[in-house]
């Protein structure tokens, strides 16, 4: 059986590692063994920072957002909450677009911002009243449910004196009671008596 080698694979391979790895400092381009090591390494940083990239350019938009807003006297958090309270939807990477080559435009999306939360303080506003009379209808039911209460507890004490007093009454009428009923039997029986004399 004839003997294969591999060499022709090997060499395409290395070749194709090489020329990935072209312009890389030092031995990084020219051996096999450091210029796969560092492209291993070059595909986690690529990977992880095609992510970072978002976050960065966010991060630039809002530091030049946030120097025109200070030119206008109003901080960067301030204007994007008036801008969101006006309805206004505008990314950030176009605001500071604008902010650079457009300042008038931005003062007046700075003017929509402030007048987005002067509409949002006066609603504070109406809703603390709102609140304010709720709370005072809540005490007055408060109030009233106690002096209901203690109207409740005074009648009780009223009621009982009289059961009492009613109570004292029946046992005086049935202590009277058999006096008279005794003397009445006494004529009875002293009518018999005189009766009988009478006969005779």
């Amino acid at each position: 059986m004839a003997r294969v080698k591999n060499s022709v694979t090997t060499r395409a391979r290395h070749k194709k590692v090489l020329k990935a790895a072209k312009g890389y400092f030092g031995s990084k381009h020219r051996l096999y063994k450091t210029a796969k090591e560092q492209l291993m390494h070059s595909g986690q940083y690529a990977f992880r920072d095609r992510r970072q990239k978002k976050r960065d350019f966010r991060k630039l938009w809002i530091t030049r957002i946030n120097a025109a807003c200070r030119e206008n006297e109003i901080s960067y958090s301030r204007f994007i909450e008036g801008l969101n309270k006006a309805g206004v939807e505008v990314n950030r990477k176009m605001l500071s677009e604008i902010a650079i080559a457009d300042p008038k435009a931005f003062a007046e999306l700075v003017k929509t911002a402030k007048s987005g939360l002067e509409g949002k303080a006066k609603a504070a506003k109406v809703e603390s009243k709102k609140e304010v009379e709720v709370l005072k209808a809540t005490k007055a039911k408060a109030e009233k449910k106690e002096t209901a209460k203690e109207e409740k507890e005074e009648k009780p004490v009223k009621k009982a004196a009289p059961k009492k007093a009613a109570a004292k009454k029946e046992e005086k009428v049935e202590e009277k009671a058999p006096a008279k009923k005794a003397p009445a039997k006494k004529t009875t029986a002293t009518k018999k008596t005189t009766t009988k004399k009478e006969t005779k």
